[in-house]
């Protein structure tokens, strides 16, 4: 069994959940050990982030991770202003910043500040490694951890919708851009504070969301049906 999988990854689930469930799938069919059968992903995604997860199922396509992990991504992002978050996320501890409301034309402004090429630095909770060791467990040890600006690339942020305390845009990026650390520039720019409440990954490359499937829908025929060839 060999190809390319789109997954809509659930809220919760995380990346390495859904490589080993549809590693089990693989496993029965091919008649072997899940341990034997050659499933990996190409970029992944927070627990809490939804959306478009690419697997590759077999030998052929999983050593060609890497390059696929380059490809250029689409977020819906939903971030809270007011408050900031140890982690940037719902996950950590929030502390309130601002009562401040800012006019639609400040937030969009914002938007526009943070496109093109920059620098960004990843949050501190992130699988970004440290000195050899991943920067989220140095985080939950309490140690402290310094991170390093690195290149990214925003194309564009649209506004979707401004209800304050929260703030619904679109993000096309580019790989190894941080959408969390995006939301806390802005949250700075806005002089508001801000925390990510919410994210759900729609393209990477040329694949889309409306083509996946959830890992729930996923029978050996499902999955069968649903491998794709690389474009």
């Amino acid at each position: 069994m060999q190809g390319l999988l789109l997954i809509d990854k659930p809220r919760t689930w995380t990346s390495f959940d859904v490589v080993n469930y549809v590693r089990r799938i693989v496993a029965t069919v091919e008649g072997k050990k899940p341990k034997n059968c050659k499933v990996g992903h190409t970029g992944t995604l927070d627990p809490l982030a939804t959306g478009l997860l690419v697997l590759l199922v077999g030998k052929e396509y999983t050593r060609r991770a890497s390059d696929l992990s380059k490809l250029d991504k689409t977020y819906e992002v939903t971030m809270k202003l007011g408050e900031t978050s140890t982690t940037a996320d719902g996950e950590g501890e929030k502390t309130v910043l601002s009562d401040v409301q800012p006019p639609q034309a400040d937030v969009e402004a914002a938007l526009a500040v943070f496109t093109g090429d920059l620098m960004q630095t990843p949050p501190i909770y992130s699988a970004m490694k440290v000195g050899g060791v991943r920067a989220y467990k140095l985080a939950r040890e309490g140690k402290e951890v310094v991170m390093e600006a690195r290149p990214a690339t925003i194309y564009n942020n649209n506004l979707t919708s401004y209800e304050y305390p929260f703030v619904k845009f679109t993000s096309h990026v580019s790989s190894g851009t941080y959408i969390r650390s995006l939301v806390e520039d802005l949250g700075r720019e806005l002089k508001t504070g801000a925390w990510m409440s919410d994210l759900r990954r729609t393209t990477v490359g040329l694949y889309d969301i409306s083509e996946a499937v959830t890992p729930e829908s996923l029978n050996p025929e499902q999955l069968a049906a649903s491998l794709q060839q690389l474009q």
